[in-house]
C-alpha cells in the first residue's frame, strides 16, 4: 500500500562562495568524499526563494560512507554569492549549526584541534550527557560535532555525515507541527530552559533559550535508509525577543545553511498532507525532476519562520555512469530498504581532492 514515509536526512544545503574550495574542505574534515552528484544548472523552479527569478548555480552532493546525510554544497553563479549583513547569533531564524555524527567525538575534537580549527567553546555534555563540540568552517558556518555510534560502513574519518540541526525558531509551538506531525520526530528528549555552558561558545551563548531536541522513536526504512541511520533535530528559541532573520534581505543559496532535506517516498500524498495541515508545497517539481545524473520528485514547503525545508523522492541515481547502471526506486515497495551491499556500491562513487 502506498504510504508517505520520511527515510532520513538526505542532506543539508550549504551556501559558498565557492564550491570546490568548500568541498575539500568537508572532504578532508568530515570526510565528505563521495560525490553522488556534480552539476550546473539553472534552478528555474525556486522562485518562491530567489526573488522571482531563475538562478544558475553550481552544486555537489557530498556523501560520507559512515553514515548520515550529505552536504548539497551549493554556489551561485550568476550573482555574487551575498554573505549575512551581520553575524548570526544563537535564537536567530534559520538553521544556526548543521550537525556532524562521530562514532568518537574525543578523537575528531582531539584532530580538529591539533589541525588548529575553529573551534568554539570547549569539550562539553548537552543536557541529555552527550558529548559534542562545535566547531566553525572557514567559511563562516557552524557544526556541531555530536556522538553517535550508527554505523553503516566503517572508514578512517572519525566523523560520519549529517546528523541533524540546530533551528532558530520563533514559536517552538508553532515549529512542532512542521518537524514533529509532518516529518515524524516525534519523540522529545529534553525540553529546558536557561543559559547553557555548552553553548557558551556559540555567537550569542550568553543568551537565553529555551531548547527542544527531537528526534524519531522509529527506526526509519525504506531505499537508502540504512545509509542515514538516525537523526534528530534541535529547536531553539529566545526567551525574551525575537531572532532576527538570517537570510534577510537575501535569498536562497546565498552563503549559510540554505535548506535542510529530508528523502520521502509517497510524493503525491505528502503534498496533500502538508497542504491539509498548512504548509502547502512552495515548490513542486511534479512527476521527475532530472538533476543531470540524478532524478526524482522534489518539493519544498516553508516552516512557521519561512525556513525552506525540501523533500525528495528519489527515482534514480546512477553508479556507473559509462555502463548506464542506475539504482532505480520509482517503483520498489516503501517499507523495503535497498539490500546493504547495493547501498554500499555508492562507495566507488569516492573521489580524491
Amino acid at each position: 500500500m502506498k504510504q508517505k514515509k520520511i527515510t532520513g536526512i538526505q542532506q543539508i544545503g550549504v551556501g559558498v562562495e565557492d564550491v570546490k574550495t568548500a568541498w575539500k574542505w568537508y572532504h578532508k574534515y568530515f570526510g565528505m568524499d563521495i560525490r553522488v552528484f556534480e552539476d550546473e544548472a539553472i534552478a528555474k523552479l525556486m522562485l518562491h526563494y530567489t526573488k522571482g527569478k531563475t538562478r544558475k548555480r553550481y552544486a555537489v552532493l557530498a556523501m560520507n560512507m559512515q553514515s548520515g546525510g550529505g552536504l548539497e554544497i551549493w554556489q551561485h553563479t550568476g550573482k555574487t554569492p551575498e554573505k549575512p549583513k551581520f553575524k548570526p547569533q544563537l535564537g536567530d531564524l534559520g538553521i544556526f549549526v548543521a550537525k556532524i555524527k562521530s562514532k568518537n567525538v574525543k578523537n575528531a575534537f582531539d584532530y580538529m584541534r591539533s589541525e588548529k580549527l575553529d573551534i568554539l567553546g570547549a569539550f562539553e555534555n548537552s543536557p541529555d550527557k552527550k558529548p559534542h563540540f562545535f566547531v566553525e568552517d572557514p567559511f563562516d558556518n557552524i557544526f556541531q560535532i555530536v556522538e553517535d555510534d550508527y554505523i553503516f560502513e566503517n572508514t578512517k574519518a572519525d566523523t560520519g555525515g549529517v546528523y541533524g540541526a540546530i533551528i532558530g525558531v520563533s514559536n517552538i509551538e508553532e515549529s512542532l507541527k512542521v518537524y514533529k506531525e509532518i516529518l515524524d520526530y516525534d519523540e522529545i528528549v529534553f525540553d529546558e530552559t536557561g543559559v547553557f555552558k555548552d553553548f557558551s561558545g556559540l555567537p550569542g551563548g550568553d543568551r537565553k533559550v529555551r531548547r527542544v531536541l527531537l528526534k524519531h522513536s522509529a527506526i526509519r526504512s525504506g531505499g537508502f535508509a540504512p545509509i542515514y541511520g538516525p537523526t534528530q533535530i534541535e529547536l531553539v528559541q529566545l526567551v525574551d525577543k525575537k531572532g532576527r532573520d538570517i537570510y534577510k534581505d537575501r535569498i536562497w543559496g546565498d552563503p549559510g545553511f540554505i535548506h535542510i532535506c529530508f528523502d520521502t517516498i509517497g510524493m503525491d500524498l505528502l503534498r496533500e498532507e502538508v497542504k491539509e495541515k498548512g504548509f502547502p508545497f512552495t515548490v513542486d517539481s511534479a512527476n521527475s525532476f532530472d538533476m543531470g545524473e540524478a532524478a526524482g520528485h522534489f518539493a519544498y514547503i516553508s516552516d512557521p519562520d519561512g525556513i525552506p525545508v525540501e523533500f525528495v523522492e528519489t527515482h534514480k541515481v546512477p553508479i556507473i555512469k559509462k555502463l548506464g547502471w542506475n539504482f532505480n526506486l520509482k517503483n520498489r515497495d516503501p517499507d523495503k530498504s535497498l539490500p546493504k551491499w547495493m547501498i554500499g556500491t555508492l562507495r566507488w562513487k569516492r573521489v580524491k581532492l
